[in-house]
């Protein structure tokens, strides 16, 4: 059987399994009986991907049929600094699971969406959580946490995601609320005014977020990158979810 290897961003893992994407994924998020639900997300590597820092060959000679020749479904390669060490060129696709196991895959996009909007907000996934807004864009935001390793804030790589916020990116002030599921709206309204009103390009709104977020929130996409650059997964339209991932879709808004 084939060994597949995967990166998982929640939480930050290196993977070896027998089991092909979608099969994975549901495993990963509801387990063998199906009674625990969690989000997961993972990037599928290319299989020839290899680096010293990580026991590759060790966990794939791990990772054979169990005696009824049933497949071997996760070999833990490494739990530690992960995604530093994973080159973006031996990234593949993303696949964003529901907590019920609906398995949604993700291309990468050769050009990153145009800035909307006076005010951002990024949750960061790995490999760490706050929560925070911006007046950078995307890739502004990656260069700012990447290339600079005099900064003051400063990682060898970065995953995050882009949130909706309505109608608060351009009046944070007075902005409707409508169907944003965020519990912190006030405390969302004065981190935003001081990003508009001061010096500062961002804030954190809180500096320990909770990864798993309803994936209806996503504005644009996924987005992980390093000093040598940035790859963007983006999430197709709702239109799109509604028609060709129903499933999915259904799933993610029950989550």
């Amino acid at each position: 059987m084939t060994v597949h290897l995967y990166f998982s961003l929640i939480p930050e893992a290196l993977i070896a399994s027998m089991l092909p994407p979608e099969e994975f994924g549901t495993y990963y998020a509801v387990g063998t009986h199906k009674k625990l639900h969690g989000q997961a997300m993972f990037v599928e590597l290319d299989p020839n991907f290899r680096h010293d820092f990580f026991k590759i060959e060790a966990g794939i000679a791990r990772c054979v049929p169990h005696k009824d020749g049933t497949p071997k479904r996760s070999v833990y390669i490494s739990t530690y600094r992960v995604l530093e060490h994973i080159p973006l060129e031996a990234m593949k696709q993303l696949y964003l699971v529901t907590a019920y196991g609906e398995v949604l895959a993700l291309d990468q996009a050769q050009t990153l969406p145009e800035q909307t909007g006076d005010l951002n907000m990024y949750q960061e996934i790995a490999p760490v959580h706050p929560l925070v807004v911006s007046r950078l864009s995307a890739g502004e935001y990656h260069a700012f946490l990447t290339q600079n390793p005099e900064s003051m804030v400063h990682f060898p790589a970065i995953c995050f995601v882009d949130l909706q916020l309505g109608e608060l990116a351009s009046d944070p002030e007075h902005g409707a609320i409508r169907d944003l599921p965020y519990k912190y709206i006030h405390h969302l309204r004065e981190c935003l005014l001081e990003v508009r009103a001061k010096p500062i390009h961002s804030k954190i709104v809180n500096r320990v977020e909770s990864v798993e977020y309803p994936y209806r929130m996503i504005k644009n996409g996924i987005y992980l990158g390093n000093s040598n650059g940035l790859v963007y997964f983006p999430l197709p339209s709702r239109q799109e979810l509604r028609g060709k991932y129903y499933r999915w879709w259904r799933s993610a808004n029950q989550s």
